[in-house]
Order: C-alpha cells, then sequence, then structure tokens
C-alpha cells in the first residue's frame, strides 16, 4: 500500500521534524522512550552473573530468575494493548514508570542487600511488567495519532529508540559507570534514567491527542482482555498478523542457541568474535528499522513487509549459516551476512502498522495480539532447535528457519486493510480522527 498525496483536513508541515517522519506531537515521547530503555538495557549486560554471586547462589538460580523476567515481560506486553484502550496509553505509561521505579527501589535497597533469592525472584520477575506497559503504551498511541500515510516512518522512529535503548545504548551506559562506581551503583544510575525517560515523556505527551481511553465506557477491563485474544480469532487477519510475528524474531532466539557453537568453536572465532557479530546483528538493526519505516510509507507496507522483511529474511538466514562455511576463516564475511540478518529484520517493521489498520477500532487489542507473538517467538525458535537439531543438523535447522520467512512472505497477501482504514490513509488522518471505525472490521477490504 503506498503513500498516496493527503487530501483531508491534515495538512502536512515541511519542517524537519516532519521531514524525519516524526509526529511533531509525540516527539518528547520518542525522547523520552530513548532514555527509558537506556537506563532498562543498563543491566543488560551482566545482570545474570551479578545475581549469580549476589543471593542467586549459582548460575542456575540466575537463569530462572530471569527467566521469570521474561515471561513477565511477554504478560506485560500483552497487557499494554489491552490495558491500553480501556485506560489509555497516557495511564498504561504511568503505571509502567511507577512500577518500574518502585520494584526497582525494593530491589536495590531489600532484595540484593539480603542476597535474598525468593525476594529477588519476585521483585526483579514482576519488574518484567513494568516496561511493556510504558514502551507498547507508547506504541499504542503513536499508532492512533500519527497520520495513517506516515505510519511506517513514526513506527520505525519506536523501534529506533527501543532498541537504540535496549540493549545498544544502556550497554554502553554501563560500560562507562561500571569501572567507576561499580555494578551495584549502576543499577541506582538505570533507575535515575528510566525515572528521566518517564517524566520527559509523559510531560512532554501532555498536550498530545490519543493518551486518553480508546474504546466505548461500556467496555470492562476483563471485556478488553478477553476481546484481545478473541479479536484473533474473530479477525483472522489479525491472528495471521500474530503468526507473522512470531516467524519475525522466533529464527534469530533459535539460533542464538546453536549459532554460538558453529562460529565460536567450528569456524574458530572464539567467544569474543561470536559476541561481535552479534553486536553487528544489533547494531545494524536498529538503523535498518528507521530506514524500513520510512521506505515503507512511499513503496508500501505490504511490499515492504514481503520482500525486505520475508524473503529477505530468508536468504541472509541461509547465507548467514552456509557462506561463512563456504570460505572457512574469513571473519569479514561473517560480519556481512549478521549486518544483513539485522537489516532484513527491520523489513518486518511495517507488522505494527498493518495490525492497527486492520482493526482500528481496536489498536490496541491488535497490538496486544502483535505482542503475543513478540513474546511466543522467544520459545517458539529455540523450540524448533530442540526438535531438530539431532535429526536434521544445523544446516537443515536453518533451512526450516528460511522456509518460515517464505511462507510468511507468501501468507502477506492475505493481510488486507479495510475500507475505513484505507480512507484515513489516503486523506492522511490518523486512525483516532476516524468517527466510525467499527465499521472496518465488517467492510470491504483492499490489498495493497
Amino acid at each position: 500500500m503506498s503513500s498516496t498525496t493527503n487530501s483531508g483536513s491534515y495538512q502536512p508541515s515541511q519542517g524537519l521534524i516532519e521531514k524525519l517522519g516524526l509526529p511533531r506531537p509525540l516527539v518528547w515521547g520518542f525522547v523520552g522512550l530513548l532514555l527509558f530503555m537506556i537506563g532498562d538495557g543498563v543491566e543488560s549486560g551482566y545482570i545474570a552473573p551479578y545475581l549469580a554471586a549476589h543471593g542467586a547462589g549459582s548460575e542456575t538460580n540466575a537463569a530462572v530468575i530471569i527467566s521469570v523476567y521474561g515471561l513477565m515481560v511477554t504478560l506485560g506486553s500483552w497487557l499494554s494493548g489491552a490495558l491500553s484502550d480501556v485506560w489509555g496509553p497516557r495511564r498504561v505509561m504511568l503505571i509502567g514508570l511507577a512500577l518500574w521505579a518502585a520494584l526497582q527501589v525494593v530491589f536495590l535497597a531489600v532484595a540484593l542487600p539480603a542476597e535474598n533469592f525468593t525476594l529477588m525472584l519476585v521483585v526483579y520477575g514482576l519488574r518484567g511488567i513494568a516496561y511493556p506497559l510504558f514502551a507498547y503504551g507508547f506504541l499504542v498511541w503513536v499508532l492512533g495519532a500519527s497520520p495513517a500515510n506516515r505510519l511506517g516512518s513514526a513506527v520505525g522512529w519506536f523501534y529506533f529508540a527501543f532498541t537504540g535503548g535496549l540493549p545498544t545504548l544502556g550497554s554502553l551506559v554501563a560500560s562507562g559507570t561500571e569501572p567507576l562506581i561499580g555494578q551495584y551503583l549502576t543499577f541506582w544510575v538505570s533507575l535515575g534514567l528510566v525515572i528521566l525517560g518517564g517524566i520527559v515523556s509523559l510531560v512532554g505527551l501532555r498536550k498530545a491527542q490519543g493518551g486518553e481511553r480508546l474504546v466505548p465506557q461500556d467496555v470492562t477491563v476483563g471485556r478488553s482482555l478477553v476481546n484481545s485474544v478473541a479479536i484473533a480469532f474473530t479477525n483472522p487477519r489479525v491472528g495471521l498478523g500474530c503468526l507473522v510475528r512470531v516467524v519475525n524474531t522466533a529464527p534469530q532466539f533459535g539460533l542464538f542457541v546453536f549459532f554460538p557453537a558453529v562460529f565460536a568453536d567450528d569456524l574458530g572465532f572464539g567467544t569474543s568474535g561470536w559476541l561481535q557479530l552479534v553486536f553487528i546483528l544489533g547494531a545494524a538493526n536498529i538503523f535498518a528499522n528507521l530506514f524500513f519505516g520510512v521506505l515503507s510509507d512511499k513503496l508500501g507496507w505490504h511490499r515492504t513487509l514481503r520482500w525486505f522483511g520475508c524473503i529477505g529474511s530468508a536468504v541472509a538466514v541461509t547465507l548467514f549459516y552456509f557462506l561463512p562455511q563456504y570460505v572457512n576463516d574469513d571473519y569479514w564475511v561473517a560480519a556481512l551476512c549478521s549486518a544483513l540478518f539485522g537489516i532484513t529484520l527491520a523489513g518486518f517493521t511495517p507488522i505494527s502498522v498493518l495490525m492497527s489498520l486492520m482493526a482500528p477500532g481496536q489498536k490496541g487489542n491488535a497490538i496486544a495480539v502483535l505482542n503475543l507473538g513478540a513474546g511466543a517467538a522467544t520459545f517458539v525458535g529455540p523450540l524448533i532447535v530442540a526438535i531438530f537439531l539431532a535429526p536434521l543438523g544445523a544446516g537443515g535447522v536453518t533451512i526450516i528457519f528460511a522456509a518460515l520467512y517464505v511462507l510468511a512472505g507468501i501468507s502477506v497477501r492475505w493481510l488486507q486493510v479495510p475500507d475505513e482504514a484505507q480512507k484515513a490513509v489516503e486523506q492522511g488522518l490518523a486512525l483516532d480522527d476516524l468517527t466510525d471505525v467499527e465499521s472496518a472490521n465488517t467492510g470491504h477490504t483492499k490489498n495493497s
């Protein structure tokens, strides 16, 4: 779906902010999100060994704490969308900020000094709910308040800020503070950055539209939670979009299970060499998110998702495994393949746009389903490895992942956009400006 010349009430400014694809009323939200995610990402590079040495008792127990945290992240990701519909993104972001800060204080002031494994498990685990409420609550806001024909750019900026903070700049901050003040005080630095980011966002967004309740008053919290699951079945396109989101990063999490042995041991690059490849992949992905977000508004969301995201990732993941094997010890080839895979993963950026457009009257619920797909990817990928690595080997598993990307690319044709949402795109409106969004779920559809 290509963007069209605006013909409605929305008249785009020609300022630098708009030319960069940023919705002007939401700019401070992006700045605050970056600061918040930097704070959240500070601990990512050393939290597991720190827990093992300060109360968890072992690496296994530390892994248990991290696993519970991951489950809570998945729960928070789902809740962020469903609750944004009934409470509004602003309130959900505020709750996320308050939870993060309060639980971090308890974690640092009570659980860690006491070196109490059970308390650390509960407090740190529960904190996993907090950052998705803040970050994905803002994503719902972005999807509702941005001009529909610039949604790709807006979502690209969201993921630029999100992944730029967690873990990239967060780890960079930790690398600077840890030698100077130590790991424990670095945790407190993360708390300060999170609070600063939350304040910048919520104060900067105080006059922006889209932060209040998104559904009629008769929709209760319980009903919204049920709808956030039911929508995947009542609107099959949303369910299919969820599966595409699973395919997006399931192979990435799967590769992290067996690629370290391939690159560190079999190819002789060592652990440091493999970790550098992971960094290259992440760094390439950060900037590619922004690039493909802007490109998708011009080229079309379906085309970008299909060819750069799905088919591109199928080619990239195949090259990532087989090409370094062929050239053997040329590290630069492995680095290029890693960067290419990171870039093509960003080609999936338009899936967030399509999910919101396929259910414009239930944006929060659609994003809840999308986030469930993101959470499911964290265990679907490793599960595929666990089942097929022994009988098929590393190359066979890689081919399975490539085939999943191809299947996702074929399925993109069914991610059709209803006429009401298409009208918003053609007129340059925000989805929140539509007066009759419910009819979109039953109206005729239009593909790109």
